[in-house]
């Protein structure tokens, strides 16, 4: 009997998959016979295709490992070489759908990617690399991670001695100078190079938590979720944390200005602050570098009477005058054109848009009793307060909105800093938390800190080969000064030759940025004659004195052959 309501030609999900898989298998079983299978797949019809459960997940399936080159081949064409054995989803989807390609992986890798590729690091490295040179340019941005890879081991780097470690904490704190020859026949017997090696290590840092990582603080409420926070609920333990805070950052200041410190960072939650003393980066004042910046801290820094310059977009702005000028020829031409139209009566009839957005007033009768604006004050204040806020707050969170203060203001950006409520989180992981402190000279209140160091071996593909790989890594807040002197270190213990990926904050690339009244041609000899006491290395400040040529950008990758440099970044 029939069942009422009920549909014979009703068709269940499987019987439809199955209509949709006959359809495909009829109009491809002849292009098939007539064409070698693709992928290099054996021509045969599936007698039973195995079907995937279309419920099932596919990021949580496990799989076996394979090559990209596999994934690749088998996301092309599936196992028995036919679309039919595809999944379901697949063969719903239109035809005419144009989807992008994938981009093509090279067969062969250098050493650096394979060994990247190895030890799970992705990292993009641009393709255009520099001219050699035997010195890279300074890199003010600050590195959470630097992998060093060699033909040759970095058994020299491992299991320091006591005496050697002591020696090294030893050598920074009276800023000894280290010359090396420039290649080491034995690098693991060397105890000079082993104690420059931890000296090079060394950093300062305030406030010292050590359960908590304070570096970097942008983006770090989901590392410090969860960790011991006793200060969050209590005011008065915020305030002693202040104060002490306070103290180290004035007495790094003052370092600073006395040039017995040559920079230091202020990495906030939102910002981070470069704090550079006379004679670095091109510049013969004291110079502080504020990014990423709101408008809402520009405003506070401005009432404050805190007189800065935003370098990035002067320099969109003059780029873009000096483009425009062939463009303000020709509308001048236009221009006078219209004028001599206007003066034989062409003249457009004014709009009655204006007279229109208040004709509800006359219907209210209350026209007489409301002042109606200017004409022209309606046209004009869109046009320029509006659109100069709206660029203004387009701009925040960017390198664009990069805030440069020079001489005696970084002092007065000091004590806003110092005063200014909204420096330390009110609420979340770092809630009454104070900045932290990175410098790279001992200040009142600093911790000694030292980066980690390790070595790895991998194997590397090299032209279809495997060759053995050696490589160094380096955890922490890397600064400029560290980069420099790990990479003389490395420049004498490997011959010469080595190659680095570097991991940039990135938050602090724009610290490259060319900075406004920065004179490459400053006396080298009175500068470094001020600078002597600063605590850095001679060729460290020598790089670090010249004007930032890097732009918004940051080092990724470092090489060195023959003793010569060349750099991605």
């Amino acid at each position: 009997s029939a069942v009422p309501g009920y549909s014979p030609g009703f068709k269940k999900p499987p019987a439809m998959l199955r209509l949709k898989r006959k359809r495909l298998r009829r109009s491809e079983l002849p292009a098939a016979a007539a064409a070698p299978p693709p992928c290099g797949a054996a021509l045969r019809v599936p007698s039973a295709p195995v079907r995937r459960n279309p419920f099932s997940s596919l990021d949580n399936a496990p799989r076996a490992a394979s090559t990209p080159q596999q994934r690749e081949r088998d996301r092309r064409c599936p196992a028995d070489g036919f679309p039919s054995a595809a999944p379901f989803w697949q063969l719903l989807e239109p035809v005419c759908e144009d989807k992008p390609a994938r981009r093509a992986e090279p067969s062969e890798r250098t050493d650096v990617l394979a060994l990247t590729e190895d030890l799970h690091l992705p990292v993009a490295v641009p393709e255009v690399p520099s001219p050699p040179r035997h010195e890279f340019p300074a890199d003010w941005s600050l590195k959470t991670r630097l992998l060093f890879m060699s033909s040759q081991p970095f058994t020299w780097a491992e299991h320091l001695k006591a005496q050697e470690e002591a020696q090294g904490f030893t050598q920074h704190c009276r800023a000894t100078e280290t010359n090396l020859p420039r290649s080491i026949q034995e690098p693991k017997v060397s105890t000079e190079l082993r104690c420059a090696f931890q000296q090079s290590l060394v950093y300062w840092l305030h406030p010292s938590l050590p359960w908590l990582q304070l570096f970097p603080r942008i983006g770090a409420d989901r590392r410090m979720a969860g960790k011991a926070t006793p200060w969050a609920q209590d005011e008065t333990l915020q305030q002693v944390l202040m104060s002490d805070w306070s103290v180290s950052f004035t007495s790094l200041y003052n370092l600073l200005k006395a040039k017995l410190c040559p920079y230091f960072y202020v990495c906030t939650y939102q910002f981070t602050v470069l704090f550079r003393t006379a004679g670095l980066a091109g510049s013969d004042v004291l110079t502080a570098v504020v990014s990423p910046t709101t408008r809402g801290l520009r405003e506070a820094m401005r009432n404050e009477g805190i007189e800065f310059s935003l370098p990035l977009v002067e320099e969109s702005r003059a780029r873009k005058r000096k483009n425009s000028e062939v463009d303000l020829e020709t509308e001048g031409a236009n221009s006078l054109e219209m004028g001599s139209s206007m003066e034989n009566g062409e003249e457009q009839a004014p709009s009655d848009d204006d007279d229109e957005s208040f004709s509800w007033l006359e219907e209210m009768g209350v026209q007489d009793k409301v002042k109606k604006p200017d004409a022209i004050s309606i046209k004009l204040y869109p046009f320029s307060a509006c659109r100069k806020e709206k660029h203004e707050v387009q701009m925040d969170h960017k390198p664009e909105s990069l805030a440069l203060v020079r001489g005696t203001n970084t002092f007065t950006l000091l004590n806003f800093l110092i005063n200014c409520k909204s420096l330390v989180a009110v609420a979340g992981p770092q809630a009454g938390l104070p900045p932290t402190l990175l410098s790279p000279v001992a200040f009142r209140g600093g911790t000694m800190q030292t980066l980690k160091a390790r070595s790895i071996s991998a194997k590397a593909r090299v032209h279809m080969a495997y060759k053995d790989i050696f490589s160094l890594e380096i955890v922490g807040p890397v600064m400029p000064h560290s980069l420099h002197l790990l990479t003389m270190l490395l420049r004498a213990a490997q011959s010469g030759a080595f190659s680095a990926v570097l991991y940039t904050h990135e938050p602090t690339a724009v610290f490259n940025a060319q900075l406004d009244g920065a004179s490459p041609a400053l006396n080298e000899e009175p500068v470094s004659r001020d600078l002597a006491a600063c605590g850095l290395h001679p060729e460290a400040l020598h790089q670090l004195r010249q004007p930032p040529t890097l732009g918004k950008s940051a080092l990724h990758f470092l090489e060195m052959k023959d003793y010569a440099y060349t750099w991605k970044s």
